[in-house]
């Protein structure tokens, strides 16, 4: 057994949720250490499709401890809804099953505020006002979890942060949100959240020294990346494997292995360059093929051919240790499948991929509906040939192949077996 980050290793939206909710069967708990509920984890358990935005994939696990790291922006508005949401499933989460940090920055009004009235679609962020509150974390303005649970101590911290923040929401002519109005939203949230919030780092390093063994979850992808994303078409997070120590409270070496989803396509929401991109009939076939529609925001996805020469330097920047390849089975039927192996012009991954040509090789497709398939050796030949080749060009193996949106279709092999 081993301690695993999970990541995405393309643009997000990889089918990360599903591959951490798998692995966690054999984990006691499961850490969210980046992003807010601007991503969705959509997970199928039972014929019951469940989205979740805040709360750890672990959630739908009997018995698995749900962290909420201090890197986390949390909405406390959403994260109660969606404690609702599985309370109306009967998977409700007591205060022993969800610990959220105290130290973990709040996502206010002010900051909805902020990311309706700017203009957000230059880039393409999802307006749930996650961008303003990561600014004034680091601007250390910004409100935490534990300020919820104290009138005086929010009061203050709200009288302290509200007048700038009016003032430039009036300057692009929104509404100024009020400290009063936002008392009389936040108390009953932190009323309600209370029982939830302590220290989370600490609750990590009792269950590490029980000798439990923990899977740690980003959200988005590696190139939604504030630093190693394509700039400035990111979010405002650190997405990489390497912020699960910063955003959780671990050194790096409590990390065993770290596992990078991908998709066997590739897909992005929002703006940006994206080398692979089909355009017409063919994108569109792939994306109602793929059912690639935001789980946040039901945004129709971009969608284009699996890009190796990304994904390459996504294991590099990540430490990716092996990757876990999902919806295959949507390229069934394809009688050739272009894979993208390198950009032409050279080894150095180019600083600005709007510039990047890719260069494609053509693979042997399958006719078989392979969604049924429940041992990676039975897949048809030229569908392992696809898997194995992808492994090559990447330079990590795929321990992970899925073939479907249920638990029972994700083929585990390899080390991460008995990891």
């Amino acid at each position: 057994m081993s301690n695993v980050v999970v990541v995405g290793l393309q643009w997000g939206d990889e089918g990360k949720g599903k591959v951490v909710d798998v692995l966690s069967e054999q984990r006691t708990g499961v850490v969210r250490f980046q992003g807010g509920n601007n991503a969705g984890h959509t997970l199928v358990v039972d014929g019951r499709k469940v989205v979740l935005h805040l709360l750890p994939s672990g959630a739908l696990r009997a018995g698995c401890v749900n962290i909420i790291g201090n890197g986390v922006v949390v909405d406390p508005r959403v994260l109660a809804t969606e404690l609702e949401g599985l309370q109306a499933l009967n998977l409700a989460l007591p205060p022993e099953r969800l610990v959220i940090s105290a130290l973990a920055s709040v996502i206010l009004p002010v900051h909805c505020e902020l990311d309706r009235i700017r203009s957000q679609k230059a880039i393409g962020t999802t307006g749930r006002g996650i961008g303003p509150a990561y600014e004034d974390k680091v601007s250390r303005r910004g409100v935490r979890m534990a300020d919820l649970v104290s009138e005086a101590r929010l009061r203050a911290r709200l009288e302290a942060l509200l007048p700038e923040r009016n003032h430039v929401i009036s300057f692009y002519g929104g509404t100024p949100v009020s400290v009063e109005e936002t008392l009389e939203m936040y108390l009953p949230l932190g009323e309600r959240l209370a029982p939830y919030i302590a220290d989370a780092t600490h609750r990590i390093h009792t269950l590490l020294a029980a000798g439990e063994h923990l899977l740690f979850e980003g959200a988005q992808g590696t190139f939604l990346d504030i630093d190693h994303g394509t700039y400035p078409f990111v979010t405002s997070s650190n997405t990489i494997a390497g912020a699960a120590c910063a955003g959780s409270g671990v050194g790096p070496g409590v990390i065993h292995e770290v596992v990078g989803i991908v998709k066997a396509y590739t897909t992005r929401v929002g703006h940006g360059p994206f080398p692979t991109e089909l355009h017409g009939d063919e994108g569109e076939e792939l994306r109602q093929a793929g059912a690639e529609f935001g789980a946040t925001t039901g945004r129709p996805r971009r969608c284009g051919w699996f890009d190796a020469a990304l994904v390459r330097q996504a294991v590099r920047v990540n430490g990716a240790t092996c990757m876990a390849l999902t919806k295959l089975d949507i390229l069934s039927g394809l009688e050739q499948i272009p894979v993208a192996v390198r950009y032409r012009g050279g080894d150095a991954f180019p600083s600005d991929l709007a510039e990047a040509e890719p260069v494609y090789e053509m693979l042997e497709g399958w006719r078989t509906d392979i969604s049924g398939v429940r041992d990676y050796d039975d897949l048809p030949a030229a569908c392992r040939t696809y898997v194995e080749r992808l492994e090559e060009l990447v330079g990590v193996p795929a321990d992970i192949v899925s073939v479907g949106p249920e638990r029972e279709a994700t083929l585990v092999r390899g080390r991460l077996r008995n990891a």
